[in-house]
């Protein structure tokens, strides 16, 4: 899958460091993935979850951060819209079911 934008997961890992390895993994993961829905996406990513109504979201680092993406199976594309730690993703939660 293309991944895209890889600029928002570098701007997080030099705010967080220590998200750096973890995110780096998922990022060669997903740019691997084939996958052509959320059955086939969980062959990669097994605690991936879909949040009406058009993203995905990423546990990584051991359910320290989260990347919100939404995908475009038809063109393999991944795009990466957020990168949180658990505390930004629970405010970005609250937020949008508010809407």
């Amino acid at each position: 899958m293309r991944v895209i934008s890889r600029k928002v997961l570098e701007e997080f890992i030099d705010q967080h460091p220590d998200a750096t390895s973890s995110l780096l993994t998922w990022y060669k993961l997903a740019s691997e993935c084939r996958a052509n829905d959320l059955t086939g996406l969980r062959k990669t990513f097994n605690t991936v979850d879909y949040v009406p109504p058009q993203y995905y979201v990423f546990d990584v680092g051991g359910d320290n951060f989260r990347v919100v993406a939404a995908i475009h199976f038809n063109r393999q594309m991944l795009f990466v819209r957020h990168v949180l730690t658990h505390k930004q993703y629970n405010q970005w939660t609250d937020a949008n079911r508010r809407k």
